[in-house]
């Protein structure tokens, strides 16, 4: 997450001084260092970081332990079974095998551990890929870590036997070594955190819940921490990671037994990580409905909007609407996916309409790919404008201009949106459009293309046109460019809804309830011992999570992780900008 939606874990621990928290980041390396830290308030106790996915932790440690005879066979067993859920046939969108079997014995064994009841089909599938990674994860626990075994070419082996017998998909079966090779250098990246010393019970162990910050393989330390000390988990989706992944590796980045492999296992970890949360809440219900596909129960879902500083753009929100009336504004990042040639191919057919338009296109480009696709807009501009391009027109004529937060047109964000009359958004992918909000807390009409929670986001305050259509787009910002009282009227209820549901405080107060919900309905068993060893079972009352501190009493002491104060809470976390700006809560 960027801007301000890669703030709110931070102002979510800041704004929960009742609660102490402990933070657990994934991703932290020389950039987050390059950066500084911040000043982390009191009810944080500590803050742990790793960098499993740049520089894995004990590596170098990991890959010189030599397993023993029983150790190679008990991840011979564990990998070869996560191998053969994986090619148990495709997982859909919903996180299910198509039941054709494997070879490798269908029946789910019921000592596995947590979610290893037999059963058959996708349930026993499910089941089977769950006792293979818990499996793993007591190996690494048990042997020091599993980097070195997962790099090794037993691994390999164990992938390929799985691809070559009956049953298995077309696709894996015809799988070749470079394929392998990549596969097995995924899954070994993916499950790096397993191989952390983050699981005993001075650490997530302790914690009265755990809240992962992201799903998929960042939500694996708080997924163990449930397996091996039976702590709740708690995990929050803004941007759905499975389908991360399926647009990530489309047809042009890798071979189709690459995404057949890899597919089925980030579809097999979404639903093991959806079947074992105590509750999800997913920032949107497009998120929602990826979470439900992947066989999450709808009974423990609750949405939780994202949070937007609304003081930021009061200012703007709140004075009279000066902006250019002639003006489109455009604010976001810019890559492929934001589909800024439909619109300047629509900005194209407003001027035939509208000929004292203008466009201002303001963002910053997503890395090099970023840089290269402003190059082909910058192109296509001066392409379709070429008089003004060419300054045939005098100086502030140019249609069309490309600008970064910072210039002197644009100098700060709220003054960028204060500028256009309509602020449009062209994007054809989209989870939750926070430049919309932003928009909506300046009080501003838009146009948005129908993608991702734009409609949940806009309600009835903007106007919303199907993606790639340059005319449905085009009409829409010129019906909005003529009518400057139905402009006016959209962005005061606009701002009105954002107001409503889009907050940082209703972000606070929702996780709050949750959090206290989660505690009591799922409570860690906490045991209070006097000086002899003997259990007092009354010793830790209801009250020891309120917001006061309360004592063990005379002659008790508390077991190593017994926190007889306010609820804490741990997380695992994904790849975070800081350790205490996105991390684990």
């Amino acid at each position: 997450m960027s801007g301000d939606a890669g703030l709110w874990c931070d102002r979510l621990v800041r704004g929960l001084p009742q609660h102490e928290f402990d933070l657990y980041a994934l991703g932290h390396g020389r950039p987050q260092e390059d950066a500084g830290r911040v000043p982390l308030p009191e009810q944080v106790g500590r803050v742990r970081t790793a960098s499993p996915w740049t520089a894995p932790r004990r590596a170098a440690e990991d890959d010189a332990v030599a397993y023993g005879r029983r150790a190679r066979r008990r991840f011979a067993e564990h990998y070869g079974e996560l191998a053969g859920a994986l090619c148990a046939g495709t997982v859909t969108a919903a996180g299910e095998g198509d039941g054709s079997g494997d070879g490798f014995g269908d029946d789910a064994r019921d000592d596995c551990g947590d979610g290893c009841a037999a059963s058959t089909g996708a349930d026993a599938q499910a089941d089977r890929f769950a006792c293979a990674l818990y499996g793993l994860a007591e190996l690494a626990r048990d042997e020091g870590g599993l980097t070195g075994a997962l790099r090794s070419e037993a691994a390999v082996r164990l992938l390929e036997r799985a691809c070559r017998v009956p049953g298995a998909p077309p696709t894996a079966r015809e799988a070749r070594v470079p394929d392998l090779l990549t596969v097995a250098a995924h899954l070994e990246r993916a499950l790096r955190p397993l191989s952390l010393d983050w699981y005993g019970d001075e650490d997530l162990g302790a914690a009265d819940l755990c809240h992962a910050t992201a799903g998929g393989p960042a939500a694996l330390p708080g997924l163990l921490a449930r397996h091996f000390c039976d702590v709740p988990l708690l995990v929050t989706e803004y941007g759905v990671q499975l389908r991360a992944h399926y647009l990530s590796l489309g047809p042009d980045a890798a071979a189709p037994a690459v995404r057949t492999l890899l597919a089925a296992f980030h579809g097999r970890l979404a639903t093991e990580v959806y079947r074992r949360a105590a509750l999800l809440t997913p920032g949107n219900a497009h998120t929602r409905r990826w979470q439900e596909r992947c066989g999450a129960d709808r009974d423990r879902i609750r949405t939780v909007h994202p949070g937007l500083e609304a003081a930021r753009f009061a200012e703007v929100g709140e004075a009279p609407d000066r902006a250019d009336p002639h003006t489109l504004v455009w604010v976001g990042r810019v890559d492929p996916a934001k589909d800024l040639v439909s619109l300047l191919h629509a900005f194209a057919e407003v001027r035939k309409e509208a000929p004292k338009a203008r466009l201002r296109i303001v963002g910053e480009p997503a890395g090099p790919e970023g840089e290269a696709y402003l190059g082909h807009c910058r192109a296509l501009a001066a392409h379709l404008f070429p008089d003004e391009a060419e300054g045939v027109h005098a100086v502030g004529d140019n249609p069309v201009s490309f600008e970064r937060i910072g210039d002197p047109e644009a100098p700060t964000l709220p003054e960028t949106y204060a500028a256009g009359a309509v602020v449009v958004l062209s994007s054809v992918v989209e989870g939750f459009p926070l430049t919309l909000v932003e928009a909506m807390l300046c009080g501003r009409a838009t146009v948005s293309t129908d993608v991702g929670a734009v409609v949940e986001v806009i309600g009835g305050t903007g106007l919303v046109v199907p993606p790639r259509n340059p005319r449905a787009l085009a009409e829409a910002c010129v019906a909005l460019l003529r009518d400057p009282e139905r402009r006016e009227r959209l962005g005061a209820a606009a701002r009105a809804r954002a107001l409503e549901l889009f907050t940082v405080e209703q972000n606070i107060e929702a996780f709050h309830g949750i959090y206290l919900e989660i505690v009591s309905r799922c409570p860690v068993p906490r045991y209070v011992l006097d000086e002899a060893g003997t259990p007092l079972p009354f010793a830790a009352p209801a009250e020891t999570h309120v917001p006061l501190r309360w004592t063990g009493g005379p002659g008790s002491r508390l077991l190593p992780g017994d926190f007889p104060g306010r609820p804490t809470a741990h997380a695992a976390a994904r790849p975070a900008p800081h350790p205490a700006s996105e991390g684990a809560l």
